[in-house]
């Protein structure tokens, strides 16, 4: 019989390779490309390098608020519902911005996914996990003025 301890490390190695790995499937498959090099850009606009090692520390979060979560609340609880939605929005943004260059959409996309990042933060029991989330609702706010200004510049 596995003991608890190992489930739960089990499970933490999931959300991790999960959450990561999708991650990484979609930053390697979908680029900005040229599409995305050649639209005005605000004052504000970070370096192209800083988003990987960005995205990599806040999907090391996401999967440890998830599995946080998925600890004290189970995985059919309101909070995980949230948590697999916010997932399903941050993973559907770069194949429709960068992929499809449909800024508006992503820009729609986005804003539901703040609202879900700080409904998440609301609601989850875990403290820990609930700090997860706040480095990530800053950076997808920023993201949010950024895609909002990419619009505003290019439209």
């Amino acid at each position: 019989m596995t003991s608890n301890r190992t489930t739960s490390a089990m499970m933490l190695c999931l959300f991790l390779l999960v959450v990561i790995g999708v991650g990484l499937v979609i930053g390697l498959t979908i680029q900005p490309g040229a599409w995305y090099a050649s639209l005005n850009k605000p004052f504000f606009n970070p370096p192209n390098w800083i988003f990987g090692p960005a995205w990599t520390m806040l999907y090391i979060l996401i999967a440890f608020a998830g599995w946080r979560t998925w600890l004290t609340e189970g995985a059919k609880g309101r909070t995980m519902t949230v948590w697999g939605g916010q997932m399903v929005l941050n993973w559907l943004w770069t194949p429709l911005f960068f992929g499809a260059h449909a800024m508006s959409l992503g820009l729609a996309i986005i804003l539901c996914l703040l609202i879900f990042i700080v409904g998440f933060i609301a609601i989850a029991r875990d403290r820990v996990a609930r700090l997860c989330f706040f480095p990530y609702a800053l950076w997808v706010g920023f993201a949010s003025v950024l895609n909002a200004s990419l619009i505003w510049l290019n439209g």
